[in-house]
């Protein structure tokens, strides 16, 4: 049976919403539900509103992912003047390995902008809860260049955990090696990975999967990836320990009951 979310904009058929409790901080497992079937998006569509327990994610482009949750938070994540949200965010983070990941000219409107790099070289360091979404980072290091070649940078790069409707949501932003233990151990649980897939601005495929593996996710999206023959190299990859599915369109909506119970990949339109 092939994975997706119940419904890719919203949940097109009624359930009990589910209760309310208190986050759960992503302690280190990873669940296991019941593997819904893939849900097909009817002509004339609507996008409904977040009930309790759901997450949507829309795909801007490049890194930027619209992160909603059902009280209205709203997060873009490394958001930059290349890839402008069709909206003004609550909560803006940004990366600084290129310009395409962070602006020095956020949208005034913006309540919280989160930099995934310290100032003076030290580490960033971000907690904070907004309403229903709990924000925190995990520095990595980044290096100039393409490839391995380039000057070690220490802790610029910063992996994003979104904890919303009990889900762990990381991106791993602009990554460019694979993790330590320690590393692991900060992130805990993690239920959906945004993963760069580019192959060489940010990790080689074999190592990005490793990185994958190590994380252990039930869902991966992929991101930039610059273009379709990027993009099907490592899905032909991955594929051989993930299943891979395809979505028409660059929204969907997470929820804990639908996450899957192989590993898999969720392909949304972009770049």
């Amino acid at each position: 049976m092939s994975f997706a979310v119940i419904a890719l904009v919203g949940a097109l058929a009624s359930h009990s919403a589910v209760a309310q409790v208190e986050p759960e901080r992503c302690p280190r497992f990873v669940a296991s539900n019941p593997q819904p079937a893939l849900a097909s998006l009817p002509a004339g569509f609507d996008i409904a509103a977040l009930r309790e327990g759901e997450v949507r994610l829309t795909y801007i482009g490049h890194a930027s992912f619209l992160l909603e949750s059902p009280l209205g938070v709203t997060v873009v994540t490394d958001y930059s003047d290349a890839t402008r949200p069709p909206i003004v965010p609550d909560i803006a983070t940004m990366n600084r390995a290129h310009i395409s990941h962070f602006t020095l000219a956020p949208d005034p409107g913006i309540r919280f902008v989160l930099h995934g790099w310290g100032e003076d070289g030290q580490p960033a360091h971000h907690e904070i809860t907004v309403d229903d979404v709990w924000i925190r980072n995990v520095t990595t290091n980044i290096r100039g260049g393409f490839g391995t070649s380039g000057t070690l940078q220490r802790d610029q790069n910063s992996i994003f955990v979104f904890e919303v409707s009990g889900l762990c949501i990381a991106h791993l932003g602009h990554l460019h090696h694979t993790l330590t233990p320690a590393h692991l151990d900060a992130l805990g649980r993690i239920d959906v990975v945004l993963a760069p897939v580019d192959g060489g601005y940010t990790l080689n495929v074999d190592d990005m999967i490793l990185v994958l593996q190590q994380i252990n996710a039930p869902l991966v999206i992929p991101m930039h990836f610059f273009g379709t023959a990027t993009l099907q190299r490592f899905v032909s990859r991955l594929g051989e320990h993930f299943a891979v599915e395809t979505s028409p369109i660059p929204v969907v909506t997470l929820s804990r009951a639908t996450l899957p119970v192989r590993p898999t990949v969720l392909v949304l339109p972009g770049y």
